[in-house]
């Protein structure tokens, strides 16, 4: 009896007393992830000063444009919902044609508004940020029983579906996401888009897909997200409809959703 009384203490000292360790703690146990910090950390911590933040207190955006193969990061201070373009990083290798992700197999990149859902300092391509595909619009869309998954930003130059950044590439951002996700940010938006969908190349896309009437219409709501971001600044605040079209609302100087 004293001896399940004493397991018993020690339990709940575990479970509510003791210090847990933090997020990025747990991340720094990987070697892949430990070694990351020592090559990239000092410079980063410069770079994410010149645009008005430090590792402590930056929270990160990402938006990825197919045709271009860039993928785009962006930072911002806590105190300020503004983000400003950190780094353009070169997407690899790409897999499938314009359009977005509809069902397993199809070797598409998803389009569409997703965020960093899981870290895996184990990959096997090096370390890898994973994506939330398929969300509620993808689901309401595609005609498709499964839709797919394990959509990755990874390390490496090789893909099905996913976004390669090469291993040193991937290393940088990889230690930038840990650090917003130690800081509190629980949504680490990714944004993913056909093209640039300025006015340019939205009339590209057009010109080249007038037979898709129902891609086009797609694009176009994806163009919204696209042009509110662009003019704002700030992270997206959106609903998706149970066509799937997303519902973008306006944000205030505050970074607040009216």
């Amino acid at each position: 009896m004293k001896t399940l009384l004493a397991m018993f203490v020690l339990l709940l000292a575990h479970t509510y007393l003791l210090p847990r360790q933090s997020f990025k703690e747990e991340q720094l146990k990987f070697s892949r992830v430990r070694e990351a910090y020592t090559s990239y950390e000092p410079r980063l911590r410069q770079d994410v000063l010149q645009a008005g933040t430090s590792l402590e207190r930056m929270q990160i955006l990402l938006i990825a444009f197919k045709e271009e193969k860039e993928l785009e990061l962006w930072v911002r201070d806590q105190d300020s919902p503004v983000y400003q373009k950190l780094k353009t990083y070169p997407i690899c290798a790409t897999s499938g044609i314009s359009g977005p992700k509809r069902q397993s197999g199809d070797r598409q990149i998803p389009e569409g508004f997703y965020e960093i859902d899981r870290f895996n300092p184990v990959s096997n391509y090096f370390l890898s940020l994973g994506i939330n595909y398929p969300n509620a619009s993808d689901k309401a869309i595609s005609p498709h029983a499964n839709l797919g998954g394990d959509i990755f930003i990874h390390g490496g130059c090789s893909t099905i579906g996913c976004l390669p950044l090469t291993d040193p590439l991937m290393a940088e951002l990889y230690v930038l996401a840990v650090e917003a996700r130690a800081n509190g940010q629980r949504s680490l938006p990714v944004y993913f888009f056909p093209s640039r969908l300025d006015k340019e190349g939205f009339a590209r896309l057009q010109a080249r897909y007038q037979a898709q009437p129902e891609l086009l219409l797609f694009w176009k709501n994806l163009k919204e997200g696209h042009d509110l971001f662009m003019a704002s600044r700030q992270a997206l605040h959106y609903s998706i409809q149970k066509n799937g079209q997303y519902r973008f609302s306006q944000v205030h100087a505050s970074g607040i959703a009216p």
